[in-house]
């Protein structure tokens, strides 16, 4: 008797005849690459693993080179006074502050006043500082002294970048830091600030690369259930990682990189490599599937889900490199970073990727019970997504409408948006430096650290002008909020002279020419509204040409220079994406869609940020101090993100969608099929990228909690209400229109528009034209 043959061979069997009867494929540039890769797969494994191995070497010794950052506009008024004061008079913003208090009595002690001119000599004989004052070696200015008596500063500026500053103060502030039984000693400022935020961002991402790397493993091992599969996707996410830094490690010899862009580099090319790697492992197994052996499944996955990942990855690193139009090295940081994780993440999941397929083949399959058949296309009506998009299409006004309005209401506190300026509080509260500030916004009325400077370098002869920088000291300190103007005529408070002109004010004078004047605000005015303070100062007249600057100065150029851009930058996110969705769709209306779909998602994002980080919601839950306004570099970087990785999630979805519809011609069928080829793998793809972004809610820099919790709720809202419930409701909606263009748009995407499917031949044309949509 025969030996009977089970449903799983049969299947198999079955496949193959179809595979061997499908006619020739069409050639393509990827199916050439597919094949090459193939032939040659052990010397792509090598040259890949070398590659991985360099890239590693290349990107630790990246970390030493990148650069801090100041919030500056190079070429600014601010950035102009700023540099005129350094170079011309020797001096600058005080970034350096030393909080002296007297733990007996009163800062006017004998005692007190001799320590503390010690110290402020101690500090100016420092390498790094070019200038240093204090309250005693300042005469007892009323600015440098709490209210108390009981606490003063000594102030200075530290020369040099903002590195080399920063670098010299991580090893001055332990140093200046002391204690004893008559004072004691804390080191606060600007560049204290900021320089504690970055080495908390660093301890941030070693605590959270501590939890993402293996709580992604075991995600990965839960949904692929083969231990070859998860492996190759880490290894994909991590070469995107090492060659991101390799290739910041080129860029970085020839402009400044911030050391935040590091933080962006892991989270992003993690994600993004194992975004890429589960779709091609996906395509993989469901051409093994249909029959194919491990080589020509291979092939065809680097021909079909490989040109959906280099669309999709074109359209995440235009959507970062639209960072470049704001002129700030910090977020171009970004926009190099986004661009290289992106090409890093390619090269791995479409070159690399595929040899490996070659090798392991049926190791990377589904599992499947023994005597089962393995699935094939036709098990696409049965699946969960299947169903809940067809349900979802026979009421989609419901279905949508109703989603629509969950989104809005939940997006809703983004009309309270308030944009503001970065200070202290974001860091924790028990930061040194934080102290420091909170101590001197509770005890001193004057806010001198943060004095705003008006730079006239272009008088000849200062002292032949006393008497009209007398008049304009008098006018600047009758603005609202200014407690006094320091010059070289004295200084002034409320139009008058309170101190005649002393040693203490030679140094508004420069050997060659030309003076400066400090006018220093009260502490509430600054913190109320800096920006107005400043436009205030530069509305007043002035007796010779003078710039503005001050920290103060260049947050305010900083937020206008920033804001002035944002139209530009929507300009050519949008255009972008509607260019690539358009090649990928054909269709006008698709890639509007999707706009206002990723818009109405981002828009959670942004009520987040506002519901917590502005608002204050959660703050003790999350730990941190809500400012009452948002800095907006952030969440301009975050929309950029986010709006690639949207996109991104638009391409994979709808490539499929396409593909079916290019098969069959049956909107409904093909929308519901495309879901279920691609929903659950974009949901896990979303939560594994979620996962990744939600580690950084944990540190205690106030930008990296926003960071995680802002992008963590917009990549899960877009993978869930966004993609599974108002897609589908919405092509329903649209029926034929979905894939409409005018005949030269349409010819435009006939030559070069892009599709997972086969072409469409003229044998499958019904009188010379395309299969109409089948609405059903």
């Amino acid at each position: 008797m025969g030996k009977t043959t089970g449903p799983a061979k049969q299947a198999r069997m079955q496949a193959k005849v179809n595979a061997q009867t499908d006619p020739p494929a069409r050639k393509t540039l990827l199916r050439s690459v597919g094949s090459f890769v193939v032939r040659a797969r052990w010397l792509v494994i090598i040259l890949g693993v070398a590659l991985f191995l360099a890239s590693a070497v290349i990107g630790a010794g990246t970390v030493g080179k990148l650069s801090l950052s100041r919030w500056e506009v190079p070429g600014s008024e601010s950035y102009l006074a700023g540099q005129s004061l350094e170079q011309k008079f020797g001096s600058g913003s005080p970034n350096l502050a030393l909080l002296v208090t007297a733990k007996n009595g009163s800062i006017d002690s004998p005692d007190m006043r001799e320590a503390g001119l010690a110290l402020t000599e101690e500090l100016a004989s420092e390498k790094a500082v070019q200038e240093a004052y204090s309250y005693w070696s300042h005469g007892g200015t009323q600015t440098l002294r709490s209210e108390d008596g009981t606490q003063a500063l000594v102030l200075a500026h530290l020369k040099g970048t903002v590195t080399e500053a920063r670098t010299a103060l991580a090893e001055l502030s332990p140093r200046l830091a002391r204690e004893n039984d008559m004072l004691r000693v804390e080191v606060g400022g600007q560049d204290e600030i900021f320089r504690q935020a970055a080495e908390l961002a660093r301890q941030d991402f070693v605590r959270a690369e501590m939890i993402i790397l293996p709580g992604v493993f075991i995600l990965l091992l839960l949904v692929y259930r083969r231990f070859r599969a998860t492996a190759l996707t880490i290894g994909v996410g991590l070469f995107s990682m090492v060659g991101a830094l390799a290739g910041l490690g080129a860029i970085v010899a020839f402009t400044e990189v911030s050391t935040f862009a590091l933080n962006l580099t892991l989270v992003m090319g993690l994600g993004l490599g194992i975004d890429y790697t589960l779709f091609m492992i996906a395509r993989f197994r469901e051409e093994l599937a249909s029959g194919k052996n491990a080589h020509d499944s291979a092939v065809r996955t680097v021909e079909t889900a490989g040109r959906t990942v280099i669309f999709s990855g074109v359209t995440v690193a235009a959507s970062c490199a639209v960072l470049f139009v704001f002129p700030f090295p910090f977020l171009q940081s970004f926009a190099y970073t986004g661009v290289l994780v992106v090409l890093s993440g390619i090269v791995g999941s479409v070159l690399i990727l595929p040899a490996f397929f070659a090798v392991l083949g049926s190791r990377l399959a589904r599992r499947t019970k023994a005597g089962s058949a393995p699935r094939t296309s036709s098990d696409v009506r049965t699946g969960w997504w299947y169903r809940s998009a067809k349900t979802i299409m026979r009421r989609p006004a419901l279905y949508g409408g109703a989603a629509i309005i969950v989104l809005m209401l939940l997006g809703s506190p983004v009309l309270g948006l308030q944009f503001g300026l970065p200070d202290h509080r974001v860091l924790p509260a028990d930061t040194s430096s934080r102290l420091v500030e909170d101590q001197k916004l509770a005890g001193f009325p004057a806010e001198e650290t943060d004095a705003i400077q008006v730079v006239a370098s272009s008088v000849e002869d200062a002292a032949s002008q006393i008497d009209d920088i007398a008049a304009y000291s008098g006018q600047l300190s009758l603005i609202p909020g200014i407690i006094q103007v320091d010059s070289l005529a004295g200084s002034f408070s409320q139009g008058n002279l309170i101190t005649p002109p002393n040693e203490m004010h030679d140094r508004f004078a420069a050997s060659e020419g030309g003076t400066y004047l400090t006018v220093i605000p009260y502490a509430a005015s600054l913190n109320a509204d800096a920006p107005k303070l400043v436009g205030e100062i530069r509305a007043s007249d002035a007796p010779f040409d003078v710039m503005v600057g001050g920290y103060p100065a260049d947050l305010t150029d900083f937020r206008e220079k920033l804001l002035e851009r944002i139209p530009v930058a929507l300009a050519l996110v949008l255009v972008i994406t509607f260019v690539i969705l358009f090649l990928m769709s054909g269709s006008i209306l698709l890639p509007i869609k999707a706009t206002l779909l990723n818009f109405l998602s981002l828009t959670i994002m942004f009520g987040a940020l506002v519901w917590v980080f502005q608002d204050g919601n959660l703050s003790g839950l999350l730990q941190f101090t809500p400012a009452g306004s948002i800095e907006p570099s952030i969440p301009i970087l975050m929309f950029c993100i986010a709006y690639g990785l949207s996109m991104d999630y638009e391409v994979f979805i709808l490539s499929r969608i396409k593909e079916e519809y290019d098969r069959t011609g049956d909107l409904t069928e093909s929308v519901a099929s495309g879901i279920q080829k691609s929903g659950s793998l974009v949901t896990i793809a979303a939560a594994i990228l979620a996962f990744t972004f939600a580690a950084y809610s944990t540190g205690e820099v106030v930008f990296l909690k926003m960071l995680g919790v802002g992008m963590t709720l917009a990549v899960l809202v877009d993978a869930t209400l966004i993609r599974s419930v108002l897609v589908p409701a919405f092509m329903k909606l649209a029926g034929r229109a979905n894939w409409w263009a005018p005949p030269a748009m349409r010819r435009l995407y006939e030559r070069f528009g892009i599709s997972e499917g086969e072409p469409v031949t003229a044998a499958d044309k019904v009188d010379g034209t395309k299969p109409k949509a089948i609405v059903n």
